[in-house]
């Protein structure tokens, strides 16, 4: 039913109790004969993809076919406010900014994500006039970021403090590697397999009461 890196396979050996939680654009598996889109989920050269954020289903709608949907957890609405820590995945970088998809607000996992610009001087607290944005970040890069304000469409973010930046990234050749790179240092990233090594703004992680939330 799916590959090696997807979603579902993935978890395929997890209990018939466990919750599998999955993220906006995340792959879940591979459209087969008995393999169809369902609710909260899309088709895309092969895959089915998760449309937004919640719970995988996979229904047995006939003997021989099963759907995959995304559901809604009931969630409550959550929209972020400024000095929230959010995580977001980068869609797209430019040498100005970097557009993103917040889909966690605190520990809130959002149903729809919303749009965030990260800007080119709200990347380092230091130095801002060397930062690079395609050093920063990568287009698919999980991060970690605060809100500074609310603008009519997105929410502008920031990763200049030491605890925010990336926290899962994959080597820009993802066609052969699926394995997530770990830090080797505050500005570079390196795949355990291949051994390639690349820059981005790292996030040192430190427990979850020690970040500062917005209350």
């Amino acid at each position: 039913m799916s590959d090696k890196g997807d979603k579902v396979a993935a978890t395929s050996q997890n209990s018939d109790d466990d919750v599998l939680i999955c993220l906006p654009g995340e792959r879940l598996c591979r459209v087969e004969d008995n393999v169809i889109v369902g609710e909260g989920t899309y088709e895309q050269g092969g895959y089915i993809y998760a449309s937004k954020s919640g719970i995988v289903n996979i229904n047995e709608s006939t003997e021989t076919c099963q759907v995959v949907s995304v559901q809604k957890p009931g969630f409550h609405l959550t929209i972020p406010a400024t000095g929230d820590v959010v995580t977001a995945r980068v869609l797209v970088t430019t040498p100005k900014f970097a557009k993103c998809a917040i889909f966690c607000v605190r520990n809130i996992l959002l149903e729809s994500s919303y749009r965030g610009v990260l800007r080119k001087e709200d990347v380092r607290e230091t130095e801002k006039d060397r930062v690079d944005i395609y050093k920063s970040f990568k287009p698919g890069d999980v991060i970690l970021a605060r809100v500074l304000n609310q603008m009519e469409q997105s929410f502008t973010l920031s990763t200049a403090e030491a605890e925010l930046g990336v926290v899962i990234a994959y080597a820009s050749d993802i066609r052969k590697n699926r394995i997530p790179m770990v830090p080797i240092g505050w500005g570079e990233m390196q795949c355990p397999k291949t051994m390639i090594k690349e820059s981005r703004k790292v996030a040192k992680v430190l427990p979850e009461s020690s970040i500062k939330l917005n209350t």
